[in-house]
This record gives structure tokens, C-alpha cells and sequence, in this order.
């Protein structure tokens, strides 16, 4: 499991300055704009690139530090070029990395063990209590990492999808464990663009009696706009993803499903 960065999270939670590394988009042919990129845990490099603060957004939102290996996954999740063999092998690590953070976030307790050799060991376990919610149908992709984690996690699932005449996010269907208030719930959806579906799902979950604090939302990639509206509406809520940006992969669901 990754190592917990909670040096870093109270460091946001405090309301210094969260350093972050700024990334120019290479210019295309066809725009001469160039949009940068906010990733976390380096130095700025250019004094003359604005970047969203993650102070406008909240301590809720946390990013995994940033190192040369997400960097690279980030990559080729976002090249075009990339084959959908290669993008799945990169999304799949990405999606463990995440994973691994999120049940950082999560409640462990004390315990004493003994070794082979007949020494005792002061230790911690996992506490029981927590579920797995997907939003389908990219939700679905992060459903393994998991799994490969918490062997015997139990994971709900919730359908949403746009109405045809309002436009306006709609509830299709929702599966959840019975006693999902009771658990800590690490809600999935790879790509946070709007805002507007996992805020559809988080009240679904309301309305099953889930506190917004017990909600952890992992997600790969976040826009400034859908990171903030999400917190707007549910001040409580933790989001965990590994870069916000203002261009989101958009493609991410078609690319891992092969729907493209």
C-alpha cells in the first residue's frame, strides 16, 4: 500500500500554500492557446501561468503527490496514439494507485500480533464497515483495483445518464449493500468533468441514509469547475484524484471499454 501523506493533507487543511507544478499543453495546430495544467507536490515553473488554487476549491480535494510515474500514466491515458492494450495496462495501474490512497483515507485501529519467532508486534488492522459504489458505466473500470485490495468488499452500483428532453442527470438505477449507511462508501467515477453525475449519485446515496462524510469519491482526472461544484453542494465530501486540470480525458470510458 502507498504510503499515507498526511503531512501533506494538513498541510492544505491549514490553509498554506499548496505547492504545485504548472504544465503547458503543447500549442495545436489548430489554436494558438495553451492551457496549463495544475498537478501537485512541485514548484512552480512559470510565474506567468495562473493556476486554480486549491485553496478556492477546499481542503476536501486531495491529490496523490505527484511523481515521474503518474506523470507517465497521466500521459499515455491522454495521448491519442496510445493502443487500447496499453491504455488499459496504464489506467488499470492508475486506478490501483488511487485506490490505494482512498483506503488511506479510511479508519484503521491498534492491534498486537505475534510473530513466528514468539515477539509481539504493535500493528494496525483495517476496520470492516466500508463499501465500494460504482458509477456505471466508467465507475465500472476502478471496480478491479479495488477488489485486488479488499478481497471481500462489497460494491454497489448506480446508473446515470443525461434525459433526452431535460438534459438534466437521471437516476436509472441503484444498487446498494442494505446497510450501506452504516459504511464508509469509496464512490468511483474515473473522470470528474461537470460534476453533475456524482452529484446526482452522492444524493442517491443521501437518500439511503449515507452522510456526506463518510463518502470518499476516487477519481483519476478533475476540472477545477466540476471539483468545486461537487464541494459547493456537499461541503463534507473527500475527493481524491491525481490531477485537476481544465481539460479532462473525456475519453477515458470509451477507450478502457472499447466503445470508441
Amino acid at each position: 500500500m502507498m504510503p499515507c501523506h498526511n503531512q501533506q493533507v494538513n498541510t492544505v487543511s491549514s490553509g498554506q500554500e499548496h505547492p504545485m507544478k504548472q504544465v503547458r499543453f503543447a500549442t495545436s495546430s489548430s489554436s494558438n492557446v495553451s492551457v496549463p495544467a495544475v498537478l501537485s507536490n512541485s514548484e512552480p515553473s512559470d510565474d506567468n501561468i495562473q493556476p486554480v488554487s486549491l485553496e478556492d476549491v477546499g481542503p476536501q480535494l486531495k491529490l496523490l503527490p505527484l511523481n515521474d510515474q503518474i506523470r507517465e500514466l497521466q500521459t499515455i491515458i491522454r495521448d491519442k496514439t496510445t493502443s487500447r492494450g496499453d491504455f488499459v495496462f496504464c489506467a488499470d495501474r492508475l486506478i490501483r494507485l488511487v485506490v490505494e490512497e482512498g483506503l488511506n483515507q479510511l479508519p484503521y485501529s491498534e492491534c498486537t500480533v505475534t510473530t513466528p519467532t514468539g515477539y509481539k508486534y504493535e500493528g494496525v488492522k483495517f476496520e470492516r464497515g466500508n463499501c465500494g459504489v460504482s458509477i456505471m458505466r466508467s465507475g465500472e473500470a476502478m471496480e478491479q483495483g479495488l477488489r485486488d485490495c479488499c478481497r471481500s468488499i462489497r460494491i454497489g452500483k448506480i446508473l446515470i445518464q443525461s434525459d433526452e428532453e431535460t438534459q438534466k442527470a437521471k437516476v436509472y438505477y441503484a444498487k446498494f449493500p442494505p446497510d450501506v449507511y452504516r459504511r464508509k462508501v469509496l464512490l468511483m467515477y474515473p473522470i470528474l468533468s461537470t460534476g453533475n453525475t456524482v452529484i446526482e449519485a452522492v444524493r442517491v446515496l443521501i437518500e439511503h441514509r449515507v452522510q456526506p462524510k463518510h463518502i470518499i469519491l476516487l477519481s483519476l482526472f478533475s476540472t477545477p469547475h466540476g471539483a468545486k461544484s461537487i464541494i459547493q453542494e456537499f461541503p463534507d465530501i473527500t475527493i481524491l484524484t491525481t490531477e485537476v486540470h481544465p481539460v479532462a480525458p473525456t475519453h477515458f470510458g470509451q477507450r478502457y471499454f472499447g466503445t470508441d
